[in-house]
């Protein structure tokens, strides 16, 4: 039996329907795919590894190929074709194409200079009318024509820390009101109010609250409109675990450690704030020193962290001045990108 071989090639930022819908046409006709991706730092912050990601994830029978040194030059001049055609075939050293996929006019050339059949799929975008340019632009007006696998890597999760009594709850609310989005509510205070015995709970329902949040929060990823506003995480669970009981279970502690690469943006709710003394907390003492304990585990788990203060108001405004310069993936204290960000950890 003759072996076919297809390729398709690109930068996938981000990965959407229509590139879904070429590796699936691959996949159909063909015997073996290779995809090849570019880290295209010129396009896009999404790290190289996180896009091919997404095809191994989808695709695993296709062999992706990560471009780091991929050609940058774009265009339809004979010397930019050569150093494409160059890359492929004597850089990646690619033998055996059958096929070459793709939906653009470099389709021609490259096929040619493989000797592979020129299979243009889709190239008028009238089975999927979506580009990557579109995506990019706005994300969530694209949401359907993107992979929920994807669409989550696409949205900038912030993380609102603090004692009981901070105004977590009442900040990722008017947050997701002002950014029309959704937020996680805090579900210890469900879970413990239907288990708590003399307002505690054991180690082995910490860790099953834990993994209840982690559930819901990622269930929300899907409606979220490019951010989300989650109040609390495993960080703190693991903290009450350990003030209550001495020490942290070790799944728990696993969830502590996932939630430290988790979140885009960690916020944190002063303490300098009236207390609302309801019979589930255990006072204001308790709570200026478990504030004190959530900055000091921030910090050795260096975790940079902004910490806001005042009113409602104010706080949505710092939070809202820290987004403005924040772009998922890129690096917050780029200044040449960002400017200076010396007011950005507590």
């Amino acid at each position: 039996m003759t072996i076919t071989r297809g390729l398709t090639l690109g930068k996938f930022a981000p990965f959407h329907r229509g590139h879904q819908y070429l590796i699936e046409t691959a996949l159909a006709e063909v015997c073996e795919v290779v995809v090849v991706i570019y880290d295209a730092p010129e396009t896009t912050s999404i790290p190289l590894p996180v896009r091919a990601g997404w095809l191994r994830t989808l695709y695993p029978t296709v062999q992706v190929v990560e471009a780091w040194d991929g050609p940058l030059e774009v265009g339809d001049t004979p010397a930019i074709r050569r150093i494409h055609e160059q890359y492929i075939i004597e850089r990646l050293k690619l033998r055996g194409i059958t096929h070459f996929y793709s939906s653009e006019f470099y389709g021609k050339h490259m096929s040619q200079a493989l000797g592979a059949i020129d299979r243009r799929v889709d190239p008028a975008r009238t089975i999927i009318p979506v580009s990557g340019t579109q995506v990019r632009a706005d994300p969530y007006a694209w949401r359907a024509y993107v992979h929920p696998l994807v669409y989550r890597d696409l949205v900038t999760n912030v993380v609102l820390l603090g004692a009981p009594s901070t105004g977590k709850t009442t900040l990722a609310a008017r947050l997701a009101d002002v950014y029309a989005t959704v937020w996680m509510p805090e579900y210890g205070r469900e879970y413990w109010e239907q288990h708590q015995v003399n307002r505690r709970l054991t180690l082995a329902q910490l860790t099953e609250l834990a993994e209840g949040h982690l559930a819901r929060e990622e269930a929300l990823f899907a409606t979220a409109n490019r951010y989300l506003f989650t109040d609390t995480n495993a960080i703190t669970t693991a903290m009450f675990a350990l003030a209550y009981h001495g020490t942290v279970p070790p799944r728990l502690a696993e969830l502590a450690v996932q939630a430290q690469s988790r979140y885009d943006l960690v916020i944190v709710c002063d303490s300098a704030i009236p207390y609302a003394d309801t019979w589930d907390r255990s006072g204001d003492v308790e709570r200026q020193v478990f504030q004190k304990q959530i900055l000091a585990d921030l910090r050795m788990r260096r975790l940079p962290f902004l910490v806001v203060r005042g009113d409602v108001a104010t706080r949505v405004q710092r939070v809202g001045a820290l987004l403005a310069r924040h772009h998922k993936y890129a690096n917050l204290l780029d200044e040449h990108l960002f400017g200076p960000t010396n007011d950005a950890t507590g």
